[in-house]
């Protein structure tokens, strides 16, 4: 099983919340897909340092082009994408497929526009269509800060959003 874990956090890596998330599913590295994340050097540095993991940063690109040694390989990765946005891309334009159906929202932060579903847990109308398209392609969605945190599912939230 090559991913354990899909994640979406504006945060992206965090070290507290990538231990407490690693004591629930089994992870050996991270892979964590942001085009300006992947191509700024000081920030792929800050999030390789941040867990103690092995850990990549790709662009939206090199996650297609790697994908399938990702699936091939022994190593178990959480996947993480700081938006929902670069998540659809991954899950339903590119059609990336593992075991996991699952996927967990942590933090995205308040911001103008955003309509407020919990704390620390903000979401615009572009990210709802994406939460849309994947719940669409047969993903659960569940809003959870930490495994014990949860506020709930799409389901309870996409009514806000017109679905």
């Amino acid at each position: 099983m090559a991913v354990t874990f899909i994640r979406i956090d504006d945060r992206m890596i965090h070290g507290q919340t990538c231990t407490r998330w690693a004591r629930e599913y089994p992870c050996d590295g991270l892979i964590a897909v942001n085009d300006k994340a992947a191509t700024n050097d000081v920030l792929k540095a800050a999030y390789k340092a941040a867990s103690g993991k092995k850990t990549f940063v790709w662009t939206l690109d090199d996650f297609k082009k790697k994908s399938a040694k990702v699936l091939a390989s022994d190593t178990r990765y959480f996947l993480i994408a700081k938006n929902p946005i670069d998540m659809c891309k991954i899950l339903v334009e590119q059609g990336f497929q593992c075991d996991i159906d699952t996927v967990i929202v942590g933090p995205c932060n308040d911001r103008e526009g955003a309509i407020k579903l919990g704390n620390n847990q903000s979401i615009t109308q572009d990210e709802a269509d994406a939460f849309e398209k994947m719940a669409k392609a047969g993903y659960k969605i569940k809003f959870a800060l930490l495994p014990d945190v949860s506020i709930g599912t799409w389901d309870d939230f996409k009514g806000k959003f017109g679905y």
